[in-house]
């Protein structure tokens, strides 16, 4: 049996949503474009139904119409997120200075890049293999990609020189950790996940430096859930920050923006 036939098809369908997989047949198609041999595909599939992400074992996640590079254990960007990269496109323009932390893959600032054309863009992360997979991706974009705890890696020269800083910073609570699927669980860095008791501690070092490293009028971009929107503003205006929220519906997404004000 040929398995890029329909028959092929329809055995890893029927075994995917025999295990729950509610888009079996979309993730089908993927691990079959994936896989060179009939073992390979059909160990392929036996990862998916043990719980593994699908985009670390195709080894690629679609993120704003990229498909971005996303090794075992990196954490997997979310449709979600995608919000977070409009909005940061909206306020910058070709040339900007963008600093991506916490970038795991390195998918915001390499999708800013195709948005806006050609950037400035300087990406960090403190889990090496997240630094490892970014600067796979970031490469295409001439983009660099820093290993280090938060702003600490980062060039002195950028401070006071940053357009956008967009943080995608881990926001589930500790206690919360253990409710999330099996697939972020299990098979993604805790560090990407744990924001601390509330989900915000490092949202709070994110924008405690924020005002030194943006330049006057840039912009601090964060996801955050809607509950802990109101608790984000705060962080941003004790900061120094003029805080403003957004939403998207469609996508489960809420964004909260810092700006520095442009005097002072």
């Amino acid at each position: 049996m040929d398995f890029h036939d329909d028959a092929g098809y329809t055995l890893v369908v029927t075994r995917l949503r025999a295990a729950g997989c509610v888009f079996a047949e979309e993730e089908a198609r993927l691990l079959i474009a994936a896989a060179r041999t009939p073992a390979e595909l059909a160990a392929m599939a036996d990862r998916r139904i043990a719980g593994l992400p699908l985009e670390h074992i195709i080894g690629w996640a679609e993120f704003c119409g990229l498909r971005i590079t996303v090794d075992p254990g990196v954490f997997v960007p979310r449709r979600r997120t995608e919000f977070l990269v409009r909005q940061a496109a909206a306020f910058a323009r070709p040339g900007a200075v963008v600093v991506d932390l916490c970038c795991g893959s390195g998918a915001l600032g390499v999708a800013l890049a195709a948005a806006l054309g050609r950037i400035e863009l300087h990406s960090a992360d403190i889990d090496p293999a997240a630094v490892r997979c970014a600067r796979r991706n970031v490469a295409d974009v001439l983009g660099r990609v820093y290993e280090g705890d938060l702003y600490e890696p980062l060039p002195a020269t950028l401070r006071g020189r940053v357009d956008i800083l967009v943080a995608n910073t881990p926001y589930v609570p500790t206690e919360a950790i253990r409710l999330l699927p099996p697939e972020a669980r299990l098979h993604e860095a805790r560090v990407a996940l744990d924001g601390g008791a509330d989900g915000l501690d490092v949202q709070r070092r994110v924008a405690a430096e924020a005002p030194l490293w943006l330049a006057p009028g840039g912009h601090l971009l964060v996801e955050a859930s809607g509950r802990q929107a109101p608790q984000t503003v705060e962080i941003f205006a004790r900061s120094g920050l003029t805080p403003q929220v957004i939403g998207s519906d469609e996508l489960d997404a809420t964004v909260v923006i810092g700006t520095r004000p442009a005097a002072g």
